[in-house]
């Protein structure tokens, strides 16, 4: 839906399961009017589509890709921005650290960011003042990665990328951001991680003469190219995760003068003293579908911080007694819930960027996305999907006009 200055707000089709584009076509379908009725009845409402590798090939056929423009028109939807994260199936199979792969050393990640981008210029509706975004993993799963060849490849990639995003809106006049989206454990990590990686190594002389060669822009004009379709995307639970103050984390994007192409709206979880209570109400949250990165800080030190890369690491990781570190749980969690009992979520951090957000837009895109509905516990899944999508796009409405 939009909303004042030009943002937009929805949530991410990833919640609902399917990876043919039959299936994610019914789900439209199926929940997307459903919770627009339920939050902005008789509004136009965007969509933040997730589409698999399969769903993306298969959209192509033109007569599939005209008869989901004729639903969108008839429906008064509008997709705005895609989840170009998980390439393959992300629901009801063993997710974990495959959710990365292809990852941006290879080219058939290239190959389907290109076809999600290509997908998103013909989706955008006719105002031209709307641009698009397409969030991507953050380069690579880290313990994945060999060295430096394997950034430059990186790199070589993500320039690629940039010259069919250049070529595209040369031929349809509409400009597709790329957004990459730090996480816990990956080649971008945390949001300085992500700051340095746009200034050593994408918004360089260096870079822009890749570009330059690879279009025929100029190098000024690569430059620009560069910074226009090249962005972050700030996933709100990764960074509450990683301890990250919003300030400061805001403040070294602009310093880098990286985009902040899209914002996902996400809580994690939080236990700020490892009891015995705590630990037993986490363990049915250790599920064996996504990867629950974990990170420790011992002693407020907000440079004594340890990670582990999934709850199960963690626990077997557990001090012999006592009440211990502060843990912070990449495991999404509803927004509107401040408590989990017998722990918190990540919701203050939440509130803060929103607050910052409300004040001066940090983005047009705002996307709610909690796609662990079908491996929370059942304590907190009260009510339909649609029910609580709803109630978190009211909650997110609401911080915004606080």
């Amino acid at each position: 839906m939009k909303l004042d200055a030009g943002v937009h707000l929805t949530y991410c089709s990833n919640i609902h399961p399917g990876e043919s584009w039959a299936e994610v076509r019914a789900n439209l379908a199926r929940h997307v009017p459903a919770v627009r009725a339920r939050v902005a009845p008789g509004e136009p409402f965007g969509i933040g589509l997730r589409l698999s590798s399969r769903a993306a090939d298969e959209l192509s056929a033109p007569e599939k890709l005209a008869e989901l423009r004729a639903f969108l028109a008839h429906e008064r939807l509008y997709v705005f921005t895609i989840n170009g994260f998980p390439y393959g199936p992300f629901h009801g199979t063993r997710v974990k650290e495959g959710v990365y792969l292809p990852d941006w050393r290879d080219p058939e990640r290239l190959r389907y960011t290109n076809r999600l981008a290509d997908l998103l210029a013909a989706l955008l509706p006719e105002d031209v003042s709307l641009e698009g975004s397409v969030s991507t993993v953050p380069g690579a799963f880290k313990p994945a990665l060999g060295g430096r060849d394997d950034v430059a490849r990186m790199v070589e990639h993500l320039l690629q990328h940039v010259a069919h995003l250049v070529a595209l809106h040369a031929r349809t006049g509409r400009v597709v951001t790329l957004a990459l989206e730090p996480e816990p454990h990956c080649f971008l990590e945390t949001t300085e991680e992500a700051a340095a990686f746009f200034a050593g190594e994408l918004f360089t002389t260096d870079a822009a003469a890749r570009l330059a060669a690879l279009t025929g822009l100029a190098p000024a004009a690569a430059a620009q190219a560069l910074r226009r379709h090249l962005g972050l995307c700030l996933d709100l639970c990764h960074a509450a995760v990683e301890f990250e103050d919003a300030a400061a984390s805001l403040a070294a994007l602009d310093a880098a003068g990286v985009r902040i192409a899209k914002i996902q709206v996400s809580a994690g979880l939080r236990l700020p003293a490892l009891d015995a209570q705590a630990l037993a109400a986490l363990r049915p949250f250790d599920d064996p579908v996504y990867l629950h990165q974990v990170v420790q800080r011992a002693g407020g030190d907000a440079d004594a911080l340890t990670r582990f890369v999934d709850l199960s690491a963690a626990f077997a990781a557990l001090p012999d007694a006592g009440a211990g570190p502060e843990w912070r749980v990449h495991f999404h969690v509803p927004v509107f819930l401040e408590r989990v009992p017998p722990f918190v979520s990540t919701q203050p951090f939440v509130r803060e960027v929103l607050a910052r957000q409300r004040a001066r837009p940090l983005t047009t895109h705002l996307e709610v996305e909690t796609y662990t509905w079908d491996v929370l516990p059942a304590a907190l899944r009260s009510g339909s999907v649609d029910e609580a999508i709803a109630r978190e796009l009211a909650w997110v409405r609401a911080e915004l006009a606080a």
